[in-house]
């Protein structure tokens, strides 16, 4: 489990992350969202050990994680801006990951070649974005961690390459209890593996849920009425958003799907559908009704 604690850090006396408290259970992933400049990728560095906090604990098992190989040799990071010695060719990267880990799985590597078709003998430095992303999963997924740490990680990968890393992700997770953390902006990236959520703005976390408790609890509602719409259902309702449609409602509605459904088919709409809600949707209107501008949180 990954535990953090009232975690503060500072940058030239100024506070960019204050009293982050959350916690990521083993065999999961947690989707941590937020616009640029919130603090994340300063919050990936200091849980997987690169940066010190000032205030606060981060824990991996019940260990301190800054200057702990023990700990680093379980987990491997995936940063936004990708390095690798300049004239190593992917062979050579292999070969210096299988002896940082011990885990390094060489049948798995070989396998994975196939998948990701890419010539091991070339330099890295020689290969493009999208292409040297590649070879940091192809690493990652060899070295077999414990925990994965991505930091915006689809940035650069075609749709089906990115397919096939998060089919990847989902099967390391199911297979080995493997924990991801995901960094990302951009919540349709990350909303159909994550377990868990979490908004990171202007280094506080503003909302942490689960996912399913999270879409269980928000429903967009379409209804219509054949004169006009009960002031005491809307009094009863939890109505976070309203728009006309002619005579036709749309409403985004918190509350349990079955209590909302009995409620509104009791007062005889002539016209009623819940619609699919996107995760986008979701916050946005979790976040508008908690009275923050969700424009400037989310991008």
């Amino acid at each position: 489990m990954i535990k953090l604690q009232e975690v503060n850090k500072n940058f030239h006396k100024q506070q960019v992350l204050h009293d982050i408290t959350f916690q990521i259970k083993d065999g999961s992933i947690y989707g941590l969202l937020g616009s640029n400049g919130a603090g994340k990728t300063t919050l990936l560095k200091i849980i997987v050990g690169i940066l010190k906090q000032e205030k606060g604990s981060v824990q991996i098992e019940g260990q301190k994680v800054f200057e702990n190989t023990d700990v680093k040799k379980r987990m491997i990071f995936i940063p936004d801006s990708l390095y690798f010695f300049p004239h190593y060719t992917i062979e050579q990267m292999a070969n210096f990951y299988q002896n940082i880990y011990p885990s390094w799985d060489q049948e798995r590597f070989v396998q994975l070649r196939e998948m990701f078709g890419l010539d091991i003998k070339k330099k890295v430095s020689q290969f493009s974005k999208g292409m040297r992303r590649q070879v940091a999963f192809w690493l990652a997924f060899s070295a077999m961690p414990d925990i994965l740490v991505l930091d915006e990680p689809f940035d650069g990968l075609d749709p089906v390459v990115r397919r096939k890393v998060k089919n990847l992700l989902i099967q390391d997770v199911a297979d080995r209890e493997m924990t991801v953390l995901i960094s990302s902006h951009n919540l349709r990236e990350v909303e159909d593996i994550c377990d868990y959520v979490g908004i990171l703005h202007k280094g506080s976390i503003l909302l942490e849920k689960d996912l399913d408790e999270l879409k269980a609890d928000i429903h967009k509602v379409q209804v219509a009425f054949r004169n006009h719409v009960p002031a005491a259902l809307k009094k009863d309702l939890s109505i976070l958003h309203e728009e006309k449609r002619g005579s036709v409602r749309l409403w985004i509605v918190r509350g349990a799907e079955t209590e909302v459904s009995k409620l509104i088919e009791s007062y005889q709409p002539i016209v009623y559908d819940l619609l699919p809600l996107t995760l986008e949707e979701i916050f946005v209107y979790e976040m508008g009704g908690a009275g923050y501008n969700v424009e400037n949180i989310l991008v």
